[in-house]
């Protein structure tokens, strides 16, 4: 090869460029001001400096030392942390000092999903605002919950640094509606500080429309043999779509991956769930695998819970645009949902089906409630509260004398018509398969389901249609999930 003295001095200022930047010391983004750092875990701070160059990490009277590897990088882990509303400074000295100030220490939780996660309490163009949006932000001051998103990018590989955020801000009426933050983030985070009385940090990283695939590592995709192809890297130099898997996980997953949290909100599937052509739908559930898994892998710490909220009641094949293959893919996918929370290990799901007031809005407006079931999936299965978290689950069905008799797990306070009406959304199939409404009758701890056309019935739907908002409930107010018997 032929080099022109124009060449090797434009490689040599390359050179000396890239050398130069790693010479600065820097940390991620996500390292700010007013950040909350996660208590009661080990808490990795890392960054870049020039090779060789011992960097000092001194934070809540501990002090950690290490020396920046031969390509810049240096991590460092904090010791346990107790969490504390007392503001502290985090101090990162190398050949010169960095430092943040007005941290505490508390619970930190990721959210990320698509739309329904991105809403905000107020405003956002082409939707309604929430339930109560005014009365919400003007009470939405608190300053012990502080609040990071991340604006949407993409990568064609993954990324160490976050080139679009808010910055950590204490939560507030105006750093909600500025940031235009989740509804459903800031509702759960809400609830865990009130009842936890600790700080609490959220982090969001969410984008409209998205489907799964884009937000999932490769590792994840890696695990799961039927996917394994979607871990390949993004090749080409065409202009990147969010449809692309790995795009939005390169850019707005990666740059975060080992910042030290509890655990992860998922509010997605709308987009996984529509299409009219093919089956792609029934992979969700490996899909979710491989999302769940390609996270807990790169962020290191184990199986951090991971919560997560059922798609809402909506007309996908009954409204004025046909956007699923039948009426009954809505069913489909929440059984595809549930199977998720039920095979992966420390995930659970948040019900939805009485919290639509309009089946035409692909986006409810009531994200307290979501906020609140995540929550309080959270305070029992990761903080050990003696709260309910969920509603009744089939457990067992029985057919005889012309009847089926149905019992559930988690009828806590036992099980109920919410409205006092008869129950709802309850059909019965004899041998022939087909489904006609039936007659459905609390009685004890169960439900005698039957209709007068089946005499001999052998399967029962429950809730397994789209628009679907039934009135069984447990005594602790939470609505029964959706079923097909033998499915």
């Amino acid at each position: 090869m032929k080099f022109t003295r124009w060449s090797l001095t434009f490689a040599g200022a390359l050179l000396f460029f890239t050398v130069a930047t790693r010479a600065e010391l820097s940390l991620p983004a996500i390292f700010g001001d007013n950040m909350v750092l996660q208590q009661q875990m080990a808490v990795p701070v890392w960054g870049w400096a020039a090779p060789g160059t011992k960097v000092k990490v001194t934070f809540a009277g501990q002090s950690k030392s290490t020396r920046a590897a031969v390509d810049g990088k240096w991590l460092v882990k904090l010791g346990k942390l107790k969490a504390s509303f007392t503001p502290d400074s985090l101090v990162v000295a190398a050949d010169e000092t960095k430092t943040f100030t007005n941290i505490l220490v508390g619970e930190v939780w990721l959210a990320s999903g698509q739309s329904n996660m991105e809403k905000p309490i107020g405003k956002q163009p082409g939707q309604k605002p929430t339930v109560n949006a005014e009365a919400e932000l003007a009470a939405a001051d608190y300053p012990d919950i502080r609040i990071f998103k991340i604006e949407k990018t993409l990568a064609f590989t993954p990324k160490n640094e976050l080139p679009k955020n808010t910055g950590w801000l204490a939560c507030s009426s105006n750093s909600l509606n500025e940031t235009s933050f989740s509804a459903a983030a800031y509702f759960f985070g809400r609830e865990i500080h009130t009842n936890l009385n600790v700080p609490v940090g959220l982090v969001e990283s969410s984008w409209g429309g998205t489907r799964i695939e884009p937000w999932t590592a490769p590792a994840g995709f890696e695990m799961i043999p039927s996917l394994a192809k979607l871990a390949e890297p993004i090749t080409g130099t065409n202009k990147l779509s969010n449809t692309r898997p790995l795009a939005i996980y390169n850019a707005m997953i990666a740059p975060i991956t080992g910042f030290a949290m509890r655990g992860a909100l998922w509010y997605q599937g709308e987009s996984n769930c529509m299409g009219t052509n093919d089956d792609d739908y029934l992979t969700y559930t490996e899909k979710m695998e491989a999302l769940v898994i390609g996270w807990r892998k790169v962020w290191g710490e184990g199986s951090f819970p991971f919560y997560f909220v059922q798609i809402a009641p909506f007309k996908y094949y009954g409204g004025k645009v046909v956007r699923v293959k039948s009426p009954e893919t809505l069913a489909e996918f929440w059984a595809l949902q549930e199977r998720a929370a039920q095979g992966i290990k420390n995930t659970g799901m948040a019900l939805t089906t009485d919290l639509v007031d309009n089946l035409d809005d692909i986006h409810p407006r009531n994200k307290s409630a979501v906020g609140h079931r995540l929550a309080l999936l959270a305070l029992n299965r990761t903080y050990g509260k003696k709260v309910v978290c969920a509603g009744p689950v089939l457990k067992s069905v029985k057919f005889m004398d012309g009847k089926a008799v149905l019992k559930f797990d988690q009828a806590d306070g036992g099980l109920m018509s919410k409205d006092d009406a008869p129950l709802t959304w309850f059909t019965v199939a004899g041998a022939d398969g087909k489904f006609v409404p039936a007659m459905a009758t609390i009685v004890g701890t169960t439900v005698e389901v039957s209709a007068a056309d089946v005499t001999e019935p052998k399967a029962v739907r429950f809730a397994w249609a789209e628009t679907a908002q039934p009135n069984l409930f447990n005594g602790a107010g939470l609505p029964a999930e959706p079923f097909e018997t033998g499915r």
